[in-house]
């Protein structure tokens, strides 16, 4: 493989890309005449054809250099992951429609500037799509068929949908980064794009400051307290749908169980001690956990509280949500506010600094309380605020 001129073309793409220089020189390349073209598998290992490398020209090359470490540094791998489980997807078909949706969130903004777009490189104006989006758009938006014949021969490898090639060396091969190490140069990276924002492509500014504010785990946190709430207070007896039991007792008619979507309030803490910047990050958790609900903003509330409680707000029915207060702190009376409202809340989500007396006795709702992080007081660095009951599943968010 001509190496030289792969490295050059790498050293053209930072060249044009210098907010992606930490990710490119951090990828470890891999020839294999197996691959299309290039590709990289989640390990952020890079694999070239040499016959790609021999004919394609060095601008083209170093586009696809920064093509191939954009699906790594936008997680595409975990995402497609996560979306075939949510929709019950398998089979290398949909990994390709995956990998085609992945390919057209890039491609709107990844090229020109310097680096000119390959005569084959998929972008959403050749399935008829608004560019913009997200990988997850798109897959809504379009199937297999005649339209995408032409993008069979697509493959950028297991980095871009998650699906395990029989070439790719997994996660015992040589080279490859750890999960800290991937962690520290998508850190990197968004920390160059933030500094010089006027220099960088919108696509990748609204990617860093996602990256800077992630939103912590709640789909599996919630998930496993949603489970629990279904299991009790999200079932209820219903004769609209006759028992299976009822054939085995002929004449009598059982009623069946009916699961309904459990409801979840959020309350956030809005006194003077939690800064704009955590209600920020309360609101974009907020908008997590309606995603970990199944995207039903009629089923999660938002209810205000600093020494008092204050309106409570359904997502439905306001496109923002006022968070008011700025006095003491007291939970307790956002606890007792959150479960007296009708209907009752199935789950209660609690953000706040931890700086509150907390209800002495469990609510009757599964309850997770996310804390907001906090540097150590330089003035007493052997301080640590109180931590909220046992009863409570807790996790700090940011």
């Amino acid at each position: 493989m001509d190496e030289e001129k792969l490295f050059a073309a790498r050293l053209y793409a930072v060249r044009h890309r210098p907010y992606l220089a930490t990710a490119l020189f951090a990828l470890h390349t891999v020839a294999s005449p197996r691959v299309p073209t290039m590709a990289v598998d989640r390990h952020w290992r890079c694999y070239v054809s040499p016959s790609f490398v021999d004919r394609t020209p060095l601008p083209e090359l170093a586009g696809v250099w920064v093509h191939e470490v954009s699906h790594l540094l936008r997680d595409h791998h975990g995402r497609s992951d996560r979306f075939a489980a949510a929709h019950g997807l398998s089979g290398p078909g949909e990994r390709l429609r995956m990998n085609i949706a992945a390919d057209c969130e890039i491609n709107d903004d990844v090229f020109d500037d310097g680096l000119p777009r390959p005569r084959d490189a998929v972008h959403p104006a050749l399935l008829r799509l608004r560019g913009g989006q997200l990988m997850e758009d798109y897959l809504r938006q379009f199937r297999l068929g005649p339209g995408t014949d032409g993008f069979a021969w697509l493959d950028c490898g297991s980095g871009a949908d998650g699906l395990r090639r029989d070439w790719d060396l997994g996660e015992d091969g040589a080279h490859g980064l750890s999960a800290q190490e991937r962690d520290a140069v998508r850190f990197r990276v968004a920390e160059g794009i933030t500094g010089q924002p006027g220099d960088v492509p919108l696509g990748w500014r609204r990617w860093a400051e996602e990256a800077f504010h992630p939103p912590q785990p709640w789909r599996e946190l919630l998930g496993a307290a949603l489970r629990s709430a279904m299991s009790g207070a999200g079932e209820d007896y219903t004769y609209g749908r006759p028992s299976r039991r009822s054939a085995g007792l002929p004449g009598v008619v059982l009623p069946s169980l009916r699961r309904r979507p459990p409801r979840v309030r959020v309350i956030v803490d809005t006194s003077g001690s939690v800064s704009d910047t955590e209600l920020g990050s309360a609101l974009l958790e907020t908008a997590a956990i309606v995603r970990a609900v199944g995207g039903r903003r009629d089923l999660v509330s938002v209810l205000p509280c600093d020494a008092a409680a204050h309106v409570t707000h359904q997502l439905c029915r306001a496109e923002g949500i006022p968070l008011v207060g700025g006095g003491g702190t007291d939970l307790r009376t956002g606890f007792a506010e959150a479960v007296r409202s009708s209907p009752r809340p199935d789950v209660l989500v609690a953000l706040t600094d931890g700086q509150t007396p907390w209800p002495e006795a469990r609510p009757p709702a599964r309850t997770v309380v996310g804390l907001f992080a906090r540097p150590v007081d330089e003035d007493d660095p052997r301080y640590r605020r109180d931590r909220p009951p046992d009863w409570a599943r807790v996790v700090t968010v940011g």
